[in-house]
């Protein structure tokens, strides 16, 4: 489904079709590790329920250049957890498998991703720019003139979700946004973090220097399972029905 003229989106990533590129956010790698730490016990089956959810989207989307993570590959924020070590690794070489260039981006999550990344050659970047497209991760406002001057913005960090309820259930899920942020078409992705669906748009506080202001025109578009995403409008039509 498109989300805009050439921009698709896939399972919860987006692709740009005529760029060729994959972008990707929030994976949250080690957030099992974590919860542990804190005292809760989960079975661990993020980096399996990752890899089998990524290699089914690489199925079928399979002509792709470049994929982008815009921030937050891993979890902890000042530490790397043994958990990371293993899965990070793990998943960038399988995306490299599927692409001929891997962009990683950092996110607020990524203080010392840097050094872990070396082993691999990759560079940590803070946006990513080709065209009309401006990538971050989306914690801070861009100061860079090259990066300002771009029409589309593509960002992570958020984690949208919405409730969706009925008289006897009540079921959040992740979702992708569309709007405007100082004049400029501003698309926000989902998690990639399949423990958690994110934060509730429609009741709880956003957290982003990119959404400060009114909500009410952002377009809505939620994701069931890894196959099909659907049209819900803007969100003040959304919270009409609360």
């Amino acid at each position: 489904m498109e989300i805009s003229e050439g921009i698709e989106i896939a399972d919860l990533g987006i692709y740009l079709s005529k760029e060729k590129i994959l972008i990707f956010s929030d994976f949250h790698l080690g957030y099992e590790e974590s919860l542990n730490k804190q005292g809760i016990f989960i079975p661990r089956h993020q980096f399996e329920d990752t890899k089998r959810r990524l290699e089914n989207l690489f199925s079928k989307i399979t002509d792709v250049e470049t994929i982008i993570i815009t921030g937050d590959l891993k979890h902890e924020f000042g530490t790397i957890s043994r958990q990371e070590w293993r899965d990070v690794f793990k998943i960038v070489e399988l995306m490299q498998k599927h692409c001929e260039k891997l962009v990683i981006l950092k996110g607020n999550h990524d203080v010392v991703l840097q050094s872990m990344l070396k082993k691999k050659n990759l560079e940590v970047r803070t946006a990513f720019c080709l065209g009309d497209y401006a990538i971050l991760h989306g914690d801070e406002l861009p100061q860079d003139v090259d990066v300002l001057k771009r029409k589309i913005f593509i960002i992570g960090h958020i984690h949208p979700a919405i409730k969706l309820t009925d008289s006897f259930t009540s079921e959040k899920v992740k979702c992708f946004m569309k709007g405007k942020w100082s004049g400029k078409t501003l698309i926000v992705l989902p998690s990639f973090n399949l423990i958690t669906e994110g934060t509730d748009l429609l009741t709880e506080k956003v957290l982003s220097p990119f959404l400060q202001k009114n909500l009410d025109d952002f377009e809505i578009w939620a994701v069931a399972g890894s196959e099909k995403a659907f049209y819900f409008g803007n969100i003040k039509k959304l919270r009409s029905f609360l």
